[in-house]
């Protein structure tokens, strides 16, 4: 045997019969030292930790930040944003084609048309519903999506393929992937924001905000919809000013040396993170909520002079001031169901369309002001549609649609999107998406693609495996509606 030989196996006979189990992984690392492994690999000799400060991403971005104002329930998209004159003509008739039900007990094979008028509007056109006159207002401003599909139909399923995409539950929302991937350029605010009804969490409650198995440093901060909007944010009076310094510092040095003693344990990285962050926010948060140094003309903009509009305008300006503050992703929810028109539709669409039409159409009119829109994604949408026939037939005041993930619209402005683009379609009924399909992962990996950030790059190793948000090999960047 030569001295090489000889050298290399003494060093695997040392690593080998080490009493301190060193064998496999320091094996593994002086053979790809030596050049006799294929596939390079190194052990991880020191634990991983996690923060938010800004990292950088895997190509130029377009968008920085985003604001979703997300629809639990399904809004209608043919008595919205996807006009089907087909339903005029067989109303009331049998539809000729199959249905998918959800609730088969209450369905029915009627065709159900629209009780509302469309009008184009803007430059591009946009068919829209009279139901939404303030987004009739911008519609040269957003790209609207008649094509999307989860095809998972139910609320849950649903929700968790847009926001996880998987239909299972469990796993990061894509606030999250996208805090972890760029952290945050504030230090001083959470990075990623949850907005709640005041009336109720969505279906799946905090699920909607959830890390899943990612660090709960990426975890969503909900900020509630009313005072205080953020629990325990003051001290009490004993410890305010000098005292909660002192109590403060001694806290910090306290974690330091805990933190030392356990290295690697994610958990309590994040719970001392989030401890120092909330003593930030009690200034920073303060003033990023407070309304009160709003214009005049800036509040009616959102209606909240309006009682019908003044909470969900609320939170719309609190998400514009939000990330105008560096903050990373902001969700803004509607109650539970709240768009879930099983029945009664006649008069339930109404009263949530004037619920949330102005403040939405604010929101991108009042980014764009402020030179903010190219930088933010604004996102508008609920996890489904509905089909095009009667649900609850019991008379005209009580009939509603049923569920459909398998056609349905939303629409996006700002963070790169097309200005005045209407992409994809339906067929002539509504049912499904036929043109131009844009499924939940295709969404993702666009949005990712946005902010610079590769769909296949961003993931985070579990179990020892690397896990992604965009699994699916078919996902593809819906280029078609992004700025040249």
């Amino acid at each position: 045997m030569n001295t090489a030989s000889t050298k290399i196996g003494s060093r695997r006979h040392f690593l080998a019969s080490n009493a301190l189990g060193l064998g496999s992984v320091a094996l593994a690392w002086l053979l790809n030292e030596e050049g006799l492994l294929a596939e390079p690999s190194r052990p991880e000799l020191a634990p991983k930790s996690f923060d938010l400060k800004p990292k950088a991403p895997n190509h130029e971005p377009r968008a920085k930040a985003m604001i979703s104002m997300f629809m639990q329930g399904g809004p209608s998209h043919m008595d919205l944003l996807d006009p089907k004159p087909l339903l005029e003509k067989y109303d009331g008739q049998k539809f000729p084609g199959e249905v998918k039900y959800d609730n088969a007990a209450q369905a029915s094979p009627k065709v159900l048309a629209s009780p509302w008028k469309f009008r184009k509007h803007g430059q591009c056109g946009m068919d829209i519903s009279e139901l939404l006159p303030h987004l009739a207002g911008i519609a040269d401003d957003i790209t609207l999506i008649r094509s999307m599909h989860t095809g998972v139909n139910n609320h849950g399923q649903s929700i968790s393929a847009l926001n996880t995409g998987r239909s299972t539950s469990g796993r990061p929302t894509l606030g999250s992937w996208l805090t972890y991937g760029l952290g945050s350029e504030t230090q001083n605010l959470p990075a990623y924001v949850a907005m709640t009804d005041p009336k109720g969490v969505p279906v799946l409650g905090v699920e909607n905000w959830s890390n899943g198995w990612l660090p709960s440093l990426y975890q969503g901060t909900v900020i509630r919809p009313r005072e205080p909007r953020i629990l325990n944010l003051d001290p009490p009076d004993n410890l305010r000013g000098e005292a909660q310094e002192k109590y403060l510092g001694f806290l910090r040095e306290l974690n330091a040396e805990h933190l030392k003693a356990h290295p690697g344990e994610l958990d309590l990285d994040a719970r001392i993170a989030s401890y120092e962050l909330a003593a930030r926010m009690q200034t920073a948060a303060k003033e990023a909520l407070d309304l009160s140094k709003e214009s005049a003309a800036t509040k009616k903009l959102y209606g909240i002079d309006d009682p019908a509009t003044t909470e969900f305008g609320s939170r719309c300006l609190i998400a514009r001031r939000l990330v105008e503050r560096g903050v990373r992703f902001v969700s803004v929810y509607t109650r539970n169901q709240f768009w879930d028109h099983h029945g009664s539709i006649r008069s339930a669409l109404p009263a949530s369309c004037k619920y949330i039409d102005q403040p939405a159409a604010a929101l991108v009119t009042d980014l764009k002001a402020r030179g903010l829109l190219d930088t933010t994604v604004v996102h508008w949408g609920g996890e489904m549609g509905r089909l095009p026939v009667i649900q609850n037939d019991a008379g005209k005041e009580k009939v509603g649609r049923d569920h459909n993930t398998y056609g349905f619209s939303s629409w996006v402005a700002g963070g790169g999107f097309k200005a005045g683009c209407i992409y994809g379609a339906t067929d002539e009924w509504g049912h499904k998406a036929v043109e131009n399909v844009v499924n939940h992962y295709d969404y993702h990996a666009t949005l990712l693609h946005l902010f610079g950030l590769d769909a296949k790059k961003l993931a985070f190793k579990r179990n020892g495996a690397d896990q992604v948000l965009v699994e699916n090999s078919e996902a593809r960047i819906v280029r078609e509606i992004l700025r040249a």
